[in-house]
């Protein structure tokens, strides 16, 4: 491990996935393509196109093996997904998360689940909790399930495909599948109701190395050398490592994209609310960590309609003096307001600066209220999109009344996956301080509350 100077990651997010390098002396990325994570509606239900992802990377790796070069590769992925494998590639689409099942599926799988105690994972929309994927896919298409040999973890699968090995991954097991319970670092009890304990491939600590790259892969990347592949990590418990590592408790990381992802380090379990999608991730290391969650990336386009425009000091004054919010939520399904239904105040904006100030400010009011239920004390690190927002920081430091450090160069998963195979930390939070809003942003917030409680 002494001897890998660059690190080449596997970042796939549910919205684009990406191929960088990083440094393993400084941390840095030194290269990086990306692509978008196409949905595929057709076949049996919609999935992934996983082959157009494969093609990618080995497109990438192929340009990236002599600049700059790179000398072990590492994964992290996006959670809520699982891959069934056959004799010799996929037994069915790894399905995407968002599709929604029928109310008789998702009625009967209610009834079978464990309970919040026991996993710390609430019941979600979709398929966003993994035993509720493999149930819809075993019982809707038992004739594809009964070909089903082994069943992946997310980040492990792309890992299978580098190395030809299976193995699973605890930080991609422990977020709100249902298969996994945190308190006693094993599989939950709905791994042997839904009958797939043999079918699960073995679990292996996010730091190994699983194996080198596979010789005819090797070929033709590229390669002259071993590659060492290890064994990946859930990409937002990937950018919760460098914390981890550098940081003493109590503090709370926001890792941002599609979802605004909180984590209290030093928080409080025993607070967790399931009925608020707030949960228990499991870390690199096997710990429980308070979460909360929701997708604030993907309402931030909805409201914001795809443009970007900051607001100036004197839209955003406007804004607030007007009052014009939106109350959640804008997916609905899931986040602290799961079954609530968008509704503007005051007026929707037209003009795309006031449009992201709303925005802005209803992500931040979401990312406080995620905070609160997770009794996160200390700084609040924010990485990812929204470590560039201005409004949104600045907000998030008023709601909190707690220092506020914004990590504007990385979404921060590529340097958590890196660190699994030796790179060292480099953290360089934003040279200018966060400081709050005018008061008048206290009212605001609290007129966005008191709409709540009247909803």
């Amino acid at each position: 491990m002494n001897n890998v100077r660059r690190i080449a990651v596997i970042d796939v997010g549910k919205t684009n996935a990406k191929l960088v390098v990083v440094d393993a002396a400084t941390g840095a990325e030194v290269a990086a393509r990306s692509i978008h994570n196409r949905v595929v509606k057709g076949g049996i239900y919609p999935h992934y196109d996983v082959e157009a992802l494969w093609a990618f990377f080995v497109e990438t790796l192929i340009a990236f093996v002599r600049s700059p070069g790179f000398d072990a590769i590492s994964v992290t992925a996006h959670g809520a997904s699982a891959a069934l494998l056959g004799h010799d590639g996929l037994a069915m689409p790894v399905i995407d998360y968002e599709h929604v099942y029928s109310d008789d599926v998702r009625a009967a799988y209610a009834d079978l689940r464990p309970s919040f105690a026991e996993t710390c994972s609430p019941l979600l929309s979709g398929g966003l909790n993994v035993g509720a994927q493999i149930h819809y896919q075993k019982t809707q298409f038992p004739a594809q399930f009964a070909s089903v040999k082994c069943i992946l973890t997310y980040a492990q699968y792309w890992v299978w495909r580098l190395t030809g090995i299976a193995v699973n991954e605890v930080t991609s097991l422990g977020c709100h599948t249902d298969l996994w319970n945190p308190q006693n670092g094993s599989y939950s009890s709905l791994v042997d109701t839904l009958e797939i304990r043999s079918l699960m491939a073995p679990i292996r600590p996010a730091f190994d190395t699983i194996g080198d790259l596979r010789e005819p892969l090797a070929k033709q990347i590229g390669v002259d050398k071993a590659i060492a592949v290890h064994c990946g990590i859930h990409d937002s418990n990937a950018s919760l490592l460098p914390h981890l590592i550098t940081r003493t408790s109590p503090f709370s990381v926001v890792s941002t994209g599609t979802w605004v992802v909180s984590f209290a380090v030093g928080g409080r379990p025993d607070r967790l609310d399931p009925a608020r999608d707030t949960l228990a991730n499991v870390d690199a290391f096997g710990k429980a960590v308070p979460s909360a969650r929701f997708m604030g990336g993907r309402e931030f386009d909805m409201l914001t309609e795809g443009l970007a425009a900051e607001p100036d000091a004197e839209v955003l004054a406007r804004v607030i003096r007007d009052q014009r919010m939106i109350l959640p939520s804008v997916v609905q399904g899931s986040g602290p307001y799961p079954a609530h239904a968008a509704n503007w105040l005051n007026g929707k904006p037209r003009l795309s600066g006031e449009l992201n100030a709303v925005a802005s400010l209803y992500t931040a009011l979401m990312t406080a209220t995620c905070l609160e239920l997770i009794g996160a004390r200390g700084p609040t690190i924010v990485e990812g999109p929204f470590s560039r927002n201005h409004t949104f920081l600045s907000a998030l430091r008023s709601l909190t009344g707690r220092e506020i450090i914004a990590l504007p160069g990385s979404t921060g998963t590529s340097l958590g996956a890196a660190l699994l195979a030796g790179a060292q930390c480099s953290l360089k939070p934003a040279p200018d301080a966060v400081v709050p809003l005018t008061r008048s942003f206290d009212a605001y917030a609290q007129s966005w509350r008191e709409s709540l409680c009247h909803k």
